[in-house]
């Protein structure tokens, strides 16, 4: 079998919504082609938003609790989304939504269980990606890589600007790519104080004036020196980060553009470092925050003329993920290596996910 009808989940960390992504991928001449289409993002309730915020606090029974009716919910909106577009997926890849990630620790959990998801969508579920690859002693993540240089390998990077960003670049020596540092986390949380989801373009952001002593203190964290592999959680961000801006004293504009310059600044020298030639490069930005038109134009500026930025149709921008997710779950499925131990760290790379058969309904 070489065609593969997938439905790809993704949440992430920025807490904006389920992406649904149903994708179709051939695999033709030893290359992989893909098509994505249908596509849509389900917003979190606030019920759903509260939650998902608060878990890493909550009892071992509630903690279950939620990873059960999460991967219902899941299962819930897959069903619903095959029934309105008239689908046959061969299967679900869900990527869950990371609530603990300190892979030194062993500790790294995606909510949605991914049985819960199968019995409510009544199709099989691949999921729980990152396990394994912590098992044998990696990070876990990012996972993305693989797809970056099997369906995106004509650009020489690419760049994720989520919840957290991260990069993703081929090596002599293997796939390179780690995180950079936060990105839509500490700039949805901020403007979330005036009720708003985003900052549309970022022109708010825009407004502000750089506060040189706090973003001096964000980029002080001994994260950004450390050489990767490499990977951040949503505890590390609350810790250093988010808790540095939110007791900031200064306005929010304020605080918007000293964290645009300091997401612009680490995903620049993170990219510099990894080109030392003077080679023209091109870089594929996807992710919520490619839609921040101020934020780019930061990043381009600090990267210089000899990289060039490239922000893709609006459906890749936001459903890339999810795609790639989809098609981890097809590498799964074939039993082929859907992790770089060149990325995570781990001694080999490996075949990643759980697989939920689930039944027909």
């Amino acid at each position: 079998m070489n065609t593969y009808r997938i439905i790809g989940l993704m949440s992430g960390t920025s807490l904006d919504g389920v992406d649904l992504a149903y994708c179709i991928f051939t695999k033709k001449n030893q290359n992989w082609i893909y098509k994505i289409y249908y596509t849509a993002t389900l917003p979190y309730t606030f019920f759903w938003k509260q939650r998902l915020d608060t878990l890493m606090g909550v009892s071992t029974e509630k903690f279950i609790l939620a990873d059960h009716q999460y991967g219902t919910y899941l299962g819930e909106a897959v069903r619903e989304f095959v029934s309105k577009n008239g689908l046959s997926p061969d299967f679900i890849a869900s990527h869950g939504h990371t609530i603990f990630h300190q892979p030194d620790q062993h500790i790294s959990y995606q909510l949605g269980h991914g049985a819960y998801l199968a019995a409510a969508a009544g199709l099989p579920v691949v999921c729980d990606f990152r396990t394994l690859d912590i098992a044998l002693g990696g990070q876990g993540a990012p996972l993305v890589p693989i797809g970056d240089q099997l369906l995106f390998g004509e650009y020489d990077c690419c760049l994720n600007l989520g919840g957290i960003a991260n990069i993703s670049v081929a090596s002599p020596a293997g796939r390179i790519a780690f995180d950079t540092g936060a990105c839509n986390m500490l700039l949805n949380t901020l403007i979330s104080e005036i009720n708003l989801p985003f900052d549309e373009n970022g022109s708010l952001g825009r407004q502000g004036q750089v506060q040189t002593k706090l973003l001096e203190q964000l980029n002080a964290a001994d994260y950004f020196s450390a050489p990767p592999p490499k990977s951040l959680g949503k505890e590390w961000v609350d810790a250093h980060t988010l808790a540095l801006l939110l007791n900031a004293n200064c306005s929010l504009t304020d605080k918007l553009q000293t964290a645009c310059y300091h997401i612009a600044f680490h995903v620049a020298g993170s990219i510099q470092n990894l080109f030392l030639d003077s080679q023209p490069r091109q870089v594929l930005a996807t992710g919520g925050g490619a839609f921040n038109t101020y934020l780019v134009e930061l990043i381009q500026q600090a990267l210089g003329p000899q990289f060039k930025v490239v922000v893709p149709e609006p459906e890749l921008v936001s459903f890339k993920e999810a795609l790639i997710f989809a098609f981890l779950g097809v590498l799964r499925w074939r039993q082929e290596p859907n992790c770089f131990s060149s990325v995570t760290g781990a001694p080999h790379d490996n075949v990643g996910g759980a697989i939920y058969w689930g039944s027909k309904k």
